[in-house]
């Protein structure tokens, strides 16, 4: 069940990776394209790092 939310934001990835390359064709917008992909990159490296970390007693 760990896996699920990996797998999303690896499709989210590859979705806004497509967008923008439809975007460097000026088929989609560009200024819509950027901060999706760059939010998709910031959601699944934030989520790879993520650790379970001693929070304390």
């Amino acid at each position: 069940m760990k896996k699920l939310p990996f797998l999303i934001m690896v499709l989210f990835f590859i979705l806004a990776f497509f967008l923008h390359l439809l975007a460097l064709l000026k088929i989609f917008p560009l200024f819509i394209s950027i901060p999706l992909l760059f939010l998709s990159i910031f959601v699944l490296l934030f989520f790879m790092n993520q650790r379970n970390r001693f929070k304390g007693f």
